[in-house]
């Protein structure tokens, strides 16, 4: 008796290396004391007298299967950069529950991170973390061995020592900047709109929230459950 999943009787056929396995599984020690041959109490399993309809072309194609799924699945969580670290900071741990859901394109993330460079200069930016995880080797980040920071390729990049800011569109936001009230976000998927003033609602299908790290002066995350684009011949609200 099987289901959707390959059970036999209660049982997977991954835990089988072979069919032969399989058939021995229901081999009682009393079969062998009768029969006298395992080869034949084998044959008999196989051929149903003991209860058992997976034969062995049925049983050879869900092992295949099987197997494939467990290196699929395995390949997954060898892509990602936080699997096997040991995350010691909030914001590390909350980049690593976020991490599968950037990479696959489920959510996308924008991170506020305010704090100093290698010079002790002042810096904060808004960061496109799906983005950046498809444009940089994250391990170094999860390990601890660098630092996280707004660069001046990011959404926005501001030195409060120099004053030096830049702005930039990314593969998934387009940056407003002409708004009074201070940075607009523009999701290019669903063009749904990000405001980031702390004052303010972030907007539809945004949640922000507030992260205490030990390791950065201050973080903020805003996460954006993507949506497929509506099909339409409106323009952007921002150009």
């Amino acid at each position: 008796m099987e289901d959707n999943n390959g059970a036999v009787a209660g049982e997977t056929v991954e835990k089988f290396r072979t069919y032969d396995d399989f058939l021995d599984s229901k081999i009682k020690p009393l079969d062998i004391f009768y029969l006298e041959d395992r080869e034949l109490a084998r044959q008999l399993v196989e051929l149903g007298h003991k209860g058992s309809s997976l034969e062995r072309e049925e049983f050879e194609t869900r092992k295949a299967a099987a197997e494939a799924s467990r290196l699929a699945s395995g390949s997954q969580q060898k892509n990602l950069a936080s699997t096997g670290k040991e995350l010691k900071d909030n914001f590390l741990r909350a980049l690593a529950e976020r991490e599968e859901a950037n990479r696959s394109g489920k959510m996308t993330s924008i991170i506020f991170i305010r704090d100093r460079n290698s010079c002790g200069q002042e810096i904060s930016g808004y960061i496109d973390y799906s983005h950046r995880l498809k444009s940089e080797h994250f391990e170094p980040y999860f390990s601890g061995k660098k630092r996280f920071l707004p660069k001046t390729t990011d959404l926005s990049f501001y030195n409060w020592e120099t004053q030096v800011a830049e702005h930039n569109a990314s593969s998934n936001y387009d940056v407003i900047t002409e708004n009074p009230s201070g940075l607009l976000f523009q999701c290019r998927n669903d063009m749904k709109i990000l405001n980031v003033d702390p004052e303010a609602i972030p907007g539809d299908s945004f949640i922000r929230t507030p992260v205490r790290s030990d390791l950065y002066v201050h973080v903020v995350i805003y996460d954006h459950i993507t949506r497929k684009p509506v099909t339409s011949s409106c323009a952007p609200l921002f150009n």
